[in-house]
């Protein structure tokens, strides 16, 4: 059994990524990402920080717009509009989730989907689902780099994507299209789930459910790919349950340490590519 790290696909976004920001500061450009957080939601905030953290490393400015969690919805899509006026700031992030009252959907609508580094915006998941540029979330984007870091061929190969959320399901089908794979999405209404997952030759582990993926669930030999991020008795666990399926795959992503180490990768790669076109420059 072989661990697919996440560091290896980080380290080599990094290296990418810095000699892309190279360029732009040689055009006296800086890159620039906003993150618009509301209220005091404990994961919300330690994931704003690390992105604060992060993008120093990547030589991109941040700056957090912490928002209180009395806002309106009408206060925080004129502060998003104020934000894709600025030429200044390249990429913008809502952190979610956001206080009830306020439309999720009309507050990723109102994001120029220019500056949607997340890829949330109806634009850039039209672009994802036919094939042209645009911005990837940046989680399926990351499965999708380490699959290209680590030379992984999936042509002709059965993908079995386990969960259909908007983040990461349907946009991580998507790119193992792009890989030429035969894709199937299981999701809680789908009949004999372990028989559907065991014949896949690549499992991707989507569904927000901690330790739910069982030996039973995967084939002898599978690549298997763990997004889930859950909190068990102080340590950090998956959607697999990874003692119970390590001696049967070929491949796995190990949590922590495996897929949630390229998200943040991917998401300065998105917003030095948002310098990039909004400039008119070559990505």
């Amino acid at each position: 059994m072989r661990l697919l790290e996440g560091k290896k696909t980080a380290e080599a976004v990094k290296k990418e990524i810095l000699a892309k920001v190279e360029f732009l500061k040689s055009k006296s450009i800086e890159p620039k990402l906003d993150v618009i957080i509301i209220g005091e939601d404990d994961a919300a905030m330690a994931y704003v920080g690390m992105i604060a953290r992060s993008s120093q490393k990547y030589g991109v400015a941040s700056e957090v717009v912490a928002l209180p969690a009395t806002i309106t919805e009408a206060e925080l899509l004129e502060k998003i509009r104020e934000i894709n006026g600025d030429k200044s700031v390249h990429g913008l992030i809502v952190q979610m989730p956001l206080p009830k009252g306020i439309d999720e959907k009309r507050v990723i609508e109102t994001i120029d989907p220019l500056k949607d580094v997340d890829g949330f915006h109806p634009m850039n998941v039209g672009n994802l689902s036919i094939g042209e540029d645009g911005f990837v979330p940046c989680t399926p984007y990351g499965i999708y780099k380490m699959t290209e870091i680590e030379e992984l061929d999936f042509t002709g190969k059965n993908v079995v994507v386990l969960g259909r959320s908007n983040i990461v399901g349907k946009p991580a089908a998507m790119l193992m299209l792009r890989k030429n794979a035969t894709v199937t999405i299981c999701h809680s209404k789908t009949k004999d789930l372990a028989e559907v997952t065991s014949k896949a030759d690549v499992l991707i582990a989507a569904i927000g459910k901690k330790k739910f993926v069982k030996a039973n669930m995967v084939g002898d030999g599978a690549i298997v790919i763990d997004v889930g991020i859950h909190s068990e008795d102080g340590k950090i666990v998956g959607d697999v349950d990874f003692e119970d399926v390590k001696d049967k795959v070929s491949m796995i992503t190990p949590v922590p340490g495996g897929v949630g180490t390229t998200t943040i990768a991917m998401l300065m790669h998105n917003a030095v590519k948002a310098a990039h076109k909004q400039n008119g420059l070559e990505f």
